[in-house]
């Protein structure tokens, strides 16, 4: 992570030019949007374009996956092929990293999607961004877990496998090369 929130002109102009050819790239993602609008609301939100700087940085190749409404924002998600790389061998929340006694990752989902400004995806955001293309096909990702599997260690994971979403369940202080996190931004 960058010490600032703020970035460069330089890694600003960098991001936009990134973040514009990914979008254009990959229209099917976001049918009917166009990028002069969304770069309108990135540029009058800077700390969101930090975030997703962020998103870039640890290799989750940040997209427009949807617009709501009722908020008139854009949404981001990580569309990197895998689980972005940068966000991989972390445990799923800070409670389960300081519950290890031994081997500790260096991090945890909840917290680097805190610290990133960024949401995991729910269970049906992961399911609703398979529908765009196939991800985590080698990898897994961490997604929200419900309180109740919290509250008894547990934390749940999706991937997809034989053409099919599978939600899995591991120890919420489990770590893995291969598990990371994808996250979501509304702009």
């Amino acid at each position: 992570m960058t010490n600032s929130k703020e970035l460069t002109t330089e890694q600003r102009e960098e991001l936009l030019s990134t973040l514009k050819t990914r979008f254009e790239k990959n229209m099917n993602r976001h049918v009917g949007y166009e990028w002069d609008h969304i770069q309108t609301k990135l540029e009058a939100n800077p700390e969101k374009l930090w975030s997703l700087y962020e998103m870039e940085r640890t290799e989750g190749e940040p997209d427009v996956i949807g617009y709501d409404g009722e908020t008139d924002e854009y949404i981001f998600v990580d569309c990197s092929k895998e689980s972005p790389k940068g966000r991989r061998s972390i445990c799923y929340d800070h409670a389960a990293l300081e519950a290890r006694k031994q081997h500790k990752p260096e991090n945890s989902a909840v917290m680097m999607a805190l610290e990133m400004g960024i949401e995991l995806l729910t269970e049906e955001q992961y399911r609703d961004l398979q529908k765009l293309g196939d991800f985590d096909l080698k990898s897994s990702s961490w997604v929200q877990t419900p309180a109740n599997i919290r509250k008894l260690g547990g934390a749940i994971f999706c991937d997809k496998r034989y053409d099919t979403v599978f939600m899995y369940h591991n120890g919420a202080d489990s770590y893995y090369a291969a598990r990371g996190f994808r996250g979501m931004l509304k702009v």
